[in-house]
């Protein structure tokens, strides 16, 4: 008899592990994309919550304040490992990752581009998210 599976992730980017019903269980590693300066866009995810629990190495939650379709300012929370971290549906947000980091993603099973709009940077938007962040307010 089997009482166990376990499942790991250790190469780059997102991976999902398993899904239980509506829900699913991935992991996100460090990917160049989200170097701060690499980032170009914030998405919010109109159906549910999204929750994140840093595993290893340092993260910063990124959010955006929208209005009319566009950015208007940014905050961020840096991450403590092993606190549960939930975004609101209808949150923008993104997140900057250190090489080393892993994190544990917990969303709804049907969580895709289809019902998570973006908003990408114009000029304006990426100069002030860049005068945020890269003066040491992120990972």
């Amino acid at each position: 008899m089997k009482y166990v599976d376990i499942y790991s992730y250790d190469l780059a980017g997102y991976q999902k592990l398993f899904n239980f019903q509506s829900w699913r269980m991935a992991v996100l590693n460090y990917i160049d994309e989200l170097e701060i300066e690499n980032i170009v866009y914030v998405e919010a995810h109109n159906d549910t919550d999204e929750a994140f629990v840093l595993l290893e190495g340092s993260c910063t939650l990124i959010f955006a304040c929208v209005e009319q379709g566009r950015i208007t300012t940014f905050e961020s929370e840096k991450l403590v490992k092993n606190r549960i971290y939930k975004i609101p549906k209808g949150v923008y947000h993104t997140h900057t990752l250190s090489k080393d980091a892993k994190l544990l993603i917990v969303e709804e099973e049907a969580t895709s581009e289809f019902n998570s709009p973006r908003v990408y940077f114009n000029k304006t938007e990426k100069d002030l998210f860049m005068k945020t962040f890269k003066e040491g307010h992120h990972v």
